[in-house]
């Protein structure tokens, strides 16, 4: 880590030597696992080694159950149903596999929102958070393509809807559609390209994550202050950091086993509690669900797809403009992706000098509203579409662009901050006491 002076790796022996002279790999190891970190690190840090070991946990267990899965509309659900029944732990495996999925998106959205209310997209972290979303991004596509390959009603009845709003995109939009499916329909081509697309996308998210890491790690971590650790000698910034090991390693080690231990309840217990039983039907494209939902984490962002009808004043005025290019159907899908991006963006919509949002008064109602707005653009992405859910993700997705586009960019100007601890040691000191009785962490 080039910014905070810290103790590096120094070889002793004659083999360890040679080795680094050769390849560093342990003094790579060891100056990953000895980073100097904030001490004042509070829960919401635990995220991290949560979606790490969710993403080892994915990958071993899909390579697994690719091992006993066929590829051929004519097989996948059978191959599902073989997995599930003849497979030596196959259910288990199966089980796992689909709940840690769930459990890797809510890791994930507690860790962006902690991001975004510790201020951890602002400066000099601006690449880790665009990483970050590209992570996100390869994940959303990683479970949807996942979601298809069991081959019932709702994995290709999803596959028909998601591709199809590609085909909205106006000139090359059926050329993308027919690309993403390999012909004119959901089908075979299809199955095949999800599935090793699926194989290979989390091996991507596998190099992205390393990149990340490095980049957190070479800017330092951010801190429930906001306040950077003080770089004048590395005196100094002991004063402020602890060791990763053995301090926060413990810590996150505990966490991890206490989520473990609610995630394989639900898996031993609760099984299917979040997943559709329409996907117990095998694949029917000449019978529609009466009602077509994907899975929970994307739910939020298909409301927003859903808000945006033919009778929404913006879309009207979006139509006239664009002389009838931008349509409802493609102003959705403009909605539903600018979402995202605009989330992206926010180490530079958010004008506010002060990264942490514990000092930040106003910006506070606003974000725990932002939260709120998450879980009823949620719960509307589930329901069938009525007057009253259309009004409900129709508010709820104006108030998600509002705040990135509108609110964080004025408060910057009109908020008045409360005042910031100098350095990250005062921040400690005030809550942990000092001496003997100090503690490194909540």
């Amino acid at each position: 880590m080039a910014g905070i002076p810290h103790d590096h790796y120094e070889p002793k022996s004659g083999f360890e030597k040679w080795l680094h002279a050769r390849l560093p790999i342990v003094g790579l190891l060891y100056d990953t696992i000895m980073i100097p970190t904030p001490k004042n690190l509070n829960w919401m840090w635990i995220w991290g080694i949560v979606l790490t070991f969710c993403l080892v946990l994915q990958i071993a267990t899909g390579v697994v159950l690719a091992m006993h899965y066929t590829p051929n509309t004519g097989l996948a659900f059978a191959s599902v149903e073989h997995i599930m029944r003849d497979v030596n732990g196959g259910y288990m495996l199966r089980y796992i596999h689909a709940n840690g999925a769930s459990l890797f998106f809510l890791a994930v959205y507690l860790h962006i929102f902690r991001g975004l209310y510790y201020g951890s997209y602002k400066s000099p972290r601006e690449v880790t958070w665009i990483i970050g979303m590209l992570i996100y991004l390869c994940m959303m596509g990683t479970a949807f393509m996942g979601y298809v390959l069991p081959w019932g009603q709702m994995s290709f009845w999803g596959a028909t809807v998601i591709t199809g709003l590609f085909g909205a995109i106006p000139g090359i939009g059926p050329s993308i559609q027919t690309w993403l499916l390999g012909g004119p329909a959901v089908d075979n081509a299809t199955l095949n390209r999800f599935f090793s697309l699926h194989y290979l996308l989390p091996f991507v998210i596998a190099a992205l994550v390393a990149v990340h890491i490095w980049a957190f790690h070479t800017t330092g971590n951010n801190n429930p202050t906001g306040v950077e650790v003080r770089r004048g000698s590395k005196e100094e910034a002991k004063k402020d950091t602890v060791p990763f090991w053995p301090y926060f390693v413990m810590k996150d080690l505990f966490a991890l086993a206490v989520v473990l231990l609610i995630f394989f309840a639900i898996v031993g217990f609760m099984p299917n509690f979040l997943g559709e039983p329409d996907n117990y039907i095998e694949a029917n494209p000449l019978k529609t669900p009466p009602h077509i939902v994907p899975e929970w984490y994307f739910l939020p962002f298909y409301a927003i797809l859903r808000a945006f009808t033919s009778d929404v004043w913006v879309v009207i005025i979006a139509n006239k403009i664009s002389f009838g290019i931008i349509d409802a159907k493609f102003f959705g899908v403009l909605a539903m992706f600018g979402a995202i991006v605009v989330m992206a963006l926010a180490p530079w919509l958010d004008t506010s000098s002060v990264r942490s949002g514990k000092y930040r008064p106003m910006f506070k109602w606003w974000f725990w509203l932002l939260c709120i707005d998450f879980v009823v653009l949620m719960w509307v992405g589930s329901r069938l579409p009525d007057n009253f859910t259309s009004w409900v993700s129709l508010i709820a997705a104006a108030y998600w662009f509002a705040y990135f586009l509108v609110i964080l960019p004025l408060l910057g100007v009109t908020e008045k901050v409360l005042p910031q601890p100098a350095t990250i040691e005062d921040d400690f000191n005030v809550h942990y006491g000092t001496g003997d009785n100090a503690h490194p962490a909540e």
